[in-house]
């Protein structure tokens, strides 16, 4: 196996055990969304629709402190204060795709434009130029036994897990691809998975309309947050989407 999958393969197979996962899903109107995106390209920036959803769900994750609250072995809890954005990034090495985890530090509080800025540094830039890429690149060089010691530490300790899986929640997009929906694996309290953008029929005041609508997931740890906590953050981040995150911008 090439070793540039061996830290989603982690995630997934030492990071994500023993969570309970569970699903919850929302059909947002992206209508205000693609409304900004248009008035941000008539003034020369170029913003994405991840870069909107990484805002309005940091924002939401403010008055949600369990979305952003971790499990630790024999049953101790740590919420996280400094809210964190957690995306993957496919990368090509030696020919072979190879998923990495972006960062952005308090996406809640810096402009859509600057996330968005980030957001490219990951797409475009080389490895080696975007520290958290490279970090990540050298990690899955290290030898087997070192990575599983590294992690095995880094569960129990809140300081050490802050550097290693320092996301307060991940964002998982496959709509580019056409995809409809897509669920992530638990790999943080709070996890994403975002579907395509499409023209879809919908019913607004009892009269049908085509509207830009996406399909977004939440993979959360039913350890930590029980179904009502979850389904009121994912409807603070959908009234975001749907027009509450102008005045937050």
């Amino acid at each position: 196996m090439h070793r540039g999958r061996w830290n989603v393969l982690d995630s997934i197979t030492i990071v994500a055990k023993g969570t309970v996962p569970t699903y919850i899903f929302c059909d947002i109107d992206m209508s205000w969304a693609e409304d900004y995106r248009t008035r941000c390209l008539e003034q020369g920036y170029k913003v994405t629709i991840t870069a909107i959803l990484l805002k309005a769900i940091a924002i939401a994750q403010r008055t949600h402190p369990l979305s952003r609250t971790c499990v630790l072995p024999w049953g101790r809890r740590v919420v996280f204060h400094n809210i964190v954005a957690g995306f993957t990034v496919e990368r090509y090495i030696d020919n072979q795709p190879c998923v990495f985890f972006g960062k952005i530090d308090s996406p809640d509080s810096k402009p859509i434009t600057q996330i968005a800025a980030e957001l490219r540094e990951y797409a475009e830039k080389e490895i080696a130029e975007v520290f958290q890429l490279a970090l990540e690149d050298r990690y899955a060089n290290l030898p087997w036994l070192v990575r599983r010691v590294i992690l095995y530490l880094a569960l129990r300790q809140p300081w050490l897990r802050l550097k290693c899986l320092g996301a307060t929640f991940g964002l998982s997009s496959l709509g580019h691809l056409g995809i409809t929906a897509v669920t992530g694996p638990c790999v943080a309290t709070s996890t994403f998975g975002v579907g395509a953008l499409e023209a879809r029929p919908a019913v607004y005041d009892g009269k049908i309309q085509i509207r830009p609508m996406l399909t977004l997931s939440l993979s959360f740890d039913h350890r930590v947050m029980d179904g009502a906590p979850a389904a009121r953050f994912m409807r603070q981040v959908r009234v975001l989407l749907e027009g509450e995150l102008e005045s937050h911008v």
